[in-house]
């Protein structure tokens, strides 16, 4: 990372791992309709009997996590409401009962969910099995584990008895430095200082080669020990997956006055480099248009995001359902974490589910636990390029010597490319795209690079999409040449080279500051 050479004298260190990561459990045979048909049929339930069925089963699974928490000596709380901060509520009562490790608490709330039921249909006048939303109550067993600190388990109660399991691996990396007697500072999620820092990244590094399933497992039947008697004849074996999680990266200042003299000029970089639509998309504030264009007042909206949040001033970037975001935080700690909920936008190297016979290839990534290692690898990649495109506008070179190799003709493979003209207009657009800090979640491809380059032009006929696409291409030709873009590997897919952070950083850094003002830094 460019920020940890150019500051080594204002830094104690940094660290990267999970943060929060939210596991989801179903039942593969129980989460389709045709799934759970045939699991009834098998079991000779008839229609007219599954509600009494699944009711009796319901009955017994809130039973035994009522008697586990009997055992562990813990109170079970009904909430009236879905809306009560529960993790809040759970914290203040393991503080009024000097709980700091083991089970904390129990909540049983209604919920919505989707869940199998049968109704008649009338052109058949037959009962059918579907699934659809509903209501239920949930469960929620909040615990302070020795091993892995603070986490919640949350069970539903009726069929299909999903799980979900939310865990910090900022919280899990406090307890392994605490086995191993390391001193720390702890804030919340986060650590402003550490003794040993190297030592605290192998605890991280540590967490990616945990057994998941067996763990997950294991916290859920804690929870309710009578889930394999429930689900007889089925086995008791969850299909885990990751449906969130958080990887961040935390540069430790030596002081909170080292960072706030350099974070206004990050932030204002950020700003720069992204624009404003894609910020206040994943607020869900604005009115964005189908090209990317703010309808409306914008000027607010793009004010909100640089409010002073509880955690520090945060800049944050969305696209596809994954987010990339910077802020300080705990004072001395600069944070720059990247959130994947959308797996499918990345690619993992494989065997294709349906035949592990056949080649490896690169094949969306999947949800599943299977794949979290390359997951968190993508996410780290993300907060790395997402952080040299920001402190790129730190280098202490000169405008001229960052763009002038870019602003004459190269030749590769014998080839003449044409030289970039930062001030003709398609050039600018061209190059001002590659400063967008969203495109530092996934990279980018042809289709979002022409998306950018010619918004207003409609490419629904093929003859006209076949023609930006080629336009595009050749534009990506170029770039490439210029050595601003790298090609992924057997991917059609581009991420941005140094150099290119650093020429379209100084670009839009420059063309967004006023002709005194440059003049004035100049004298």
């Amino acid at each position: 990372m460019r920020l940890l050479k150019l500051y080594t004298d204002r830094i104690l260190g940094a660290i990267k791992g999970l943060d929060r990561v939210r596991f989801r459990g179903t039942f593969r045979w129980l989460a389709s309709e045709s799934g759970i048909q045939t699991f009834t049929s098998r079991s000779n339930i008839l229609l007219k009997d599954f509600g009494r069925w699944a009711q009796a089963k319901t009955e017994k699974l809130r039973e035994s996590c009522r008697q586990r928490a009997e055992e562990l000596g813990i109170e079970t709380i009904y909430l009236k409401s879905s809306r009560v901060d529960k993790e809040k509520w759970a914290r203040k009562i393991a503080m009024e009962k000097g709980i700091e490790s083991g089970s904390i608490c129990m909540f049983s709330v209604v919920e919505s969910c989707m869940a199998p039921a049968v109704s008649g249909n009338k052109a058949t006048k037959k009962l059918e099995l579907h699934y659809r939303p509903r209501k239920c109550v949930w469960i929620y067993h909040y615990f302070d584990d020795p091993e892995l600190g603070f986490g919640h388990v949350r069970l539903q109660s009726w069929l299909p008895f999903n799980a979900y399991l939310c865990l910090n691996g900022r919280h899990w990396l406090e307890k392994q430095m605490e086995q191993r007697g390391m001193s720390y500072i702890k804030d919340g999620n986060c650590f402003p200082w550490i003794k040993d820092v190297e030592k605290a990244q192998e605890f991280l590094d540590a967490q990616l080669r945990t057994d998941w399933p067996r763990l997950l497992n294991r916290l859920t039947r804690e929870m309710c020990p009578a889930m394999p008697e429930i689900l007889s004849p089925l086995s008791f074996d969850y299909y885990w997956s990751a449906d969130e999680t958080e990887w961040a990266t935390d540069v430790m200042f030596k002081s909170s006055g080292l960072l706030d003299e350099l974070y206004p000029s990050f932030v204002r970089h950020a700003m720069i480099v992204s624009d404003s639509p894609s910020v206040m998309r994943f607020f869900g504030k604005g009115n964005i248009s189908l090209k990317g264009k703010v309808k409306g007042r914008s000027a607010q909206e793009i004010l909100s995001d640089c409010r002073r949040r509880y955690e520090g001033v945060r800049v944050k970037h969305w696209i596809n359902r994954n987010s990339v975001k910077m802020y300080n935080k705990s004072g001395s700690v600069l944070r720059i974490e990247t959130t994947i909920n959308n797996t499918r936008d990345f690619k993992v190297y494989r065997s294709p589910e349906d035949d592990e016979k056949r080649p490896a290839s690169w094949l969306p990534l999947r949800k599943g636990v299977s794949d979290l290692h390359r997951r968190c690898q993508v996410s780290d990649q993300s907060n790395e390029r997402y952080a040299d495109a920001v402190f790129a506008g730190r280098v202490e070179e000169t405008l001229q010597a960052v763009a002038s190799e870019s602003c004459n003709p190269v030749k590769k493979s014998g080839k003449r490319y044409r030289a970039l003209n930062p001030w003709d207009n398609h050039d600018f657009r061209l190059l001002t795209f590659l400063g967008k800090g969203e495109l530092a979640v996934n990279g980018f491809r042809n289709k979002d690079l022409r998306s950018h380059l010619f918004p207003e032009q409609k490419s629904s006929d093929p003859g006209e999409a076949k023609r930006l696409s080629a336009k595009a291409s050749r534009s990506l030709r170029l770039l490439r040449a210029h050595g601003l873009i790298r090609k992924v590997p057997k991917v059609n897919r581009y991420v941005l080279t140094e150099k290119g952070q650093k020429f379209s950083a100084a670009l839009l850094g420059a063309s967004a500051v006023a002709v005194q003002s440059l003049m004035e830094m100049a004298a």
